[in-house]
């Protein structure tokens, strides 16, 4: 997937997602069903996912490579991307967290509009680093995902705007 498609998918996935939080009747945001996250501990998930990202498009070439290491294989395809996370989320537990955006706390309904700013700020931050990157950096250089374990940067992009789909799915189905 091209960068500018990329860019364009995480600005759709990102729409959706607002565009449905502004529709979202406020009392829903501190509760949620049964045992899961509450709306806001999604929205803080998903600006602790888009901030991690970003930070890391933010280090020098060299920190990555350094931590990390280079991709040792091609870059994937987004539907193949989306098929491995899905093969992999269905080894693990319904309800299992992992990784270090977890969100412990329920997020205030007073909070709902800054953490919803933050998380548009992140995301055009996001779509901007990725338009900044050359092509051979975003196939080259490593990031870890929890769960996928290390992946190409621009896999990371394009799994991110499928990751602000799935919550927003979840959103409109359970919430």
């Amino acid at each position: 997937m091209q960068k500018d498609a990329i860019v364009d998918l995480l600005e759709d996935k990102h729409q959706d997602l607002f565009d449905f939080l502004n529709e979202h009747h406020p009392e829903r945001w501190e509760a949620g069903p049964e045992g899961k996250w509450t709306t806001g501990q999604h929205i803080v998930h998903l600006l602790e996912s888009a901030k991690f990202i970003n930070t890391a498009l933010s280090m020098p070439k060299f920190v990555l490579k350094y931590k990390y290491g280079k991709a040792n294989r091609p870059v994937r395809d987004y539907t193949t991307v989306i098929n491995r996370y899905q093969e992999r989320l269905s080894t693990v537990e319904p309800g299992t967290t992992f990784g270090p955006t977890s969100p412990k706390k329920v997020p205030p309904l007073k909070d709902k509009d800054y953490l919803m700013d933050r998380l548009k700020m992140e995301c055009k931050k996001l779509q901007y680093k990725t338009k900044k990157w050359k092509d051979t950096h975003l196939d080259t250089y490593i990031v870890p995902h929890p769960l996928m374990g290390k992946m190409p940067v621009r896999e990371m992009i394009m799994w991110s705007a499928y990751h602000v789909q799935l919550h927003t799915e979840t959103l409109k189905e359970k919430y």
